[in-house]
């Protein structure tokens, strides 16, 4: 920059700094209002083409205008929200496929388990089970005493029991 350059931009500074304080004062206050006047004064000297332009009151507004319009870009990214990733807690979720896949496996495993009982076993736990009869309503039904029923049941338990041993749903 020249002398004169100098003395032309030093007077464009005082005759346009209060008119761009207010402009800057109306959108973000009086406290960051002066840094911003100083940045966009700034930015006009950096650009070097103060000696070239025909309006640089149009060009200073311009810039001032550029420079909140990245403030709000920079305050929006500073509050952005971030999670860490956690492993212990954010697990990936099983598929609904793997989980149809599992319950069927668990389904055949649970009727070869109920074809391995006697027939009999079968039959008493079918009926505590499905129909939700009471030890006394299955031995008056099969005409065998409660400890028969008992028996049974411990028996059919025991199979299914073997039979889901080391099976586990993932998840």
């Amino acid at each position: 920059m020249t002398r004169d350059s100098t003395a032309a931009f030093a007077a464009f500074y005082r005759a346009e700094q209060a008119r761009l304080l207010r402009y800057f004062r109306t959108r973000v206050g009086r406290d960051d209002a002066p840094d911003l006047v100083q940045e966009t004064f700034a930015r006009l000297l950096r650009s070097g083409a103060f000696e070239r332009m025909d309006n640089p009151q149009a060009y200073l507004t311009r810039s001032a205008r550029n420079l909140l319009i990245d403030r709000a870009r920079r305050d929006k990214q500073s509050q952005a929200v971030i999670f860490p990733f956690d492993e212990g807690c954010d697990a990936p979720v099983c598929p609904e496929q793997t989980w149809r896949i599992e319950e069927a496996d668990l389904r055949r495993a649970y009727g070869r388990a109920l074809r391995a009982m006697s027939r009999r076993t079968r039959r008493v736990f079918m009926m505590h089970r499905m129909r939700r009869m009471t030890y006394t309503e299955i031995a008056k039904q099969l005409g065998i005493g409660d400890k028969g029923v008992q028996h049974h049941m411990t028996l059919a338990l025991a199979r299914i029991r073997r039979a889901l041993t080391g099976w586990s749903v993932a998840g």
